[in-house]
């Protein structure tokens, strides 16, 4: 009995010892390692597992450039696996790079990586050239038409402003005001649609790939419209605004004829109201010239029959007109 416990203990130490081992040591990735020719020690292993780094994030990207024959260690993938790269996006474009010929460095791939560009779609975009369609872009030319274009630029990487250049949207904007510039400086409308080609060569001209992540390779014209006619809808604007204005004044020059018309009734009341009181106050005038003597008796009474006489006439010339026009009135019943 006491045979087989002390048989039974070594081998429960040496299995709990094998265990432990094999939870800090992926032995099968360190036998994929060796089996593939990539020399990395089992205390590497141990220490990447103690620096809580993936082992598996780091030698299978290794594996993967040492059979490309690029030159990168397990130090330099740690390290950008540390720094928050994304370390088999960046083995697979170095191997792209070296496939095409293109000079792209680890160092540089890697600061590609951790600026948040996708440096595989990069280094095959440097190798197949990506097509970008511009939205409808509107212009004007002199003659007032608006001319309508969609612009399709073919762009390549360029890998040495990939960390800080601008992007597709930078691109976009500079083409469409360079389309922008060049359909406005057109004398007619008709010039732009015999030769599309002429905003293509412009707008190719102005070097707008400068400080971009990308090199432009060709602009090409894929639709031209008619759209309305600006020049006309403006002068119709400025026809109505000159109209209202003209509205305006005529009013005000309304209103001034109306203030001054009732200023001329006012003064023509203030009149009317100053003969009625001097001829109020004749019969008072009348009155003192009797008593002082300055106004006979016979005078007043003469007077009295000279306005008595111009009553009458005016009442008669006035019962005349009645007639007549009564009598006007008749004959056309």
């Amino acid at each position: 009995m006491f045979n087989a416990i002390s048989f039974v203990i070594p081998i429960a130490v040496i299995v709990v010892l094998v265990v432990i081992f094999l939870s800090f040591v992926p032995l099968g990735l360190w036998i994929s390692a060796v089996s593939a020719g990539v020399r990395v020690s089992i205390f590497s292993l141990v220490g990447m597992r103690l620096r809580r780094v993936r082992a598996d994030k780091i030698i299978r990207p290794l594996i993967k450039a040492q059979k490309a024959g690029m030159n990168v260690n397990a130090n330099q993938l740690e390290s950008h696996l540390l720094s928050g790269g994304r370390v088999d996006n960046v083995v697979d474009a170095l191997i792209a790079a070296h496939r095409a010929n293109l000079d792209l460095s680890f160092e540089r791939a890697a600061a590609i990586d951790l600026a948040g560009r996708n440096v595989f779609e990069a280094v095959r975009m440097s190798v197949t050239p990506k097509i970008i369609e511009t939205p409808w872009i509107s212009a004007v030319a002199i003659d007032g038409i608006e001319v309508k274009v969609i612009a399709k630029v073919t762009v390549r990487a360029n890998l040495g402003r990939l960390v800080g250049g601008a992007g597709e949207e930078t691109i976009i904007a500079r083409v469409g005001e360079g389309i922008v510039t060049t359909v406005g400086s057109s004398q007619s409308h008709k010039s732009v649609l015999e030769n599309p080609d002429l905003i293509s060569r412009t707008v190719l001209s102005k070097g707008l790939d400068s400080g971009t992540a990308f090199e432009i390779l060709s602009i090409d014209i894929a639709d031209v419209d008619i759209g309305r006619n600006i020049g006309a809808h403006l002068q119709i604007q400025q026809a109505e605004a000159d109209k209202q204005i003209a509205q305006a004044k005529a009013e005000e020059r309304r209103a001034t004829a109306i203030a001054k018309e009732q200023e001329m009734r006012a003064e023509v009341e203030h009149m009317k109201a100053k003969v009625v009181e001097a001829e109020a106050e004749v019969p008072m005038a009348m009155a003192d010239a009797l008593r002082s003597g300055h106004l006979g008796v016979l005078d007043y009474y003469h007077m009295q029959n000279v306005q008595a006489d111009t009553q009458m006439k005016q009442n008669f010339g006035t019962t005349d007109l009645n007639n007549i026009f009564h009598k006007d009135d008749n004959a056309k019943k």
